[in-house]
């Protein structure tokens, strides 16, 4: 795993946990809007790592390099932190945990609970192919796997594909959906989703209400799966910035 700082680290901090199969670029025109008021921390996370190659280990075991950062840089303690997909799965498990303080956490489609067993290894192989698509980039695979945000996913598995390739895809699925979410504590936790995958968010945000009732759900209007931080990281700029006014 590897820990990228910008900004000032006067100014509040703010942890950016990134999904499968990207790079912690993906939140640069992000980070280019809040660095000059936060001290940020973009992840990069094991099998997803830019010129190194690595393996994926497990949502575990992320959680626990980000909570030994954290205590050595931070004294343990993050003002805001956000995690899209596979990186609020590794941010609900710190929270989960209990081992930092998070004064604000931000959970974008995060899968918090596990999959029927048997429908484990058709997902994670059908996605597999779905990054290996995006790397390859044939008109066959861009219409199987087709999301209105191609281009920009295109751009991101290409940086990262080659240095953990199908293991660190088929790893990575596999350790998030075997897992379920059993506690989590925070002062403030936010669940986000879009409307065209809420047949697969919205009982996430259900199992973390039952969890913690006053948890904070918002549905974006028209968004898919990561496409908020894609096409619209003004509204999550102002999202976080909202939380220090």
């Amino acid at each position: 795993m590897v820990f990228n700082h910008y900004g000032k680290k006067s100014k509040p901090s703010l942890l950016l946990i990134p999904g499968l199969g990207v790079s912690h670029e993906i939140f640069s025109p992000l980070i280019s809007m809040l660095e000059n008021d936060f001290s940020i921390v973009a992840v990069e996370n094991d099998g997803f790592i830019i010129g190194k190659y690595s393996e994926f280990t497990s949502v575990d075991d992320q959680a626990s390099q980000i909570i030994n950062y954290t205590r050595e840089n931070y004294d343990g303690h993050w003002d805001c932190a956000y995690g899209l997909s596979l990186g609020g799965k590794i941010l609900s498990r710190i929270l989960e945990r209990n081992e930092l303080s998070v004064d604000h956490a931000i959970l974008d489609a995060a899968p918090l609970l596990p999959l029927p067993r048997w429908s484990v290894d058709p997902l994670r192989y059908y996605q597999s192919y779905n990054v290996w698509s995006c790397y390859h980039w044939t008109g066959f695979w861009k219409w199987l796997f087709h999301s209105h945000y191609f281009d920009v996913l295109l751009d991101e598995c290409r940086k990262v594909f080659p240095y953990g390739g199908r293991k660190a895809v088929l790893d990575g699925y596999k350790s998030v959906y075997t897992n379920k979410l059993e506690s989590i504590s925070g002062p403030d936790i936010h669940f986000w989703y879009g409307t065209k995958e809420a047949f697969v968010a919205k009982p996430q945000a259900k199992h973390l209400q039952a969890l913690c009732p006053e948890a904070h759900i918002k549905i974006f209007p028209g968004m898919n799966h990561g496409q908020l931080l894609v096409d619209h990281p003004e509204e999550i700029a102002s999202a976080v910035s909202s939380f220090f006014k």
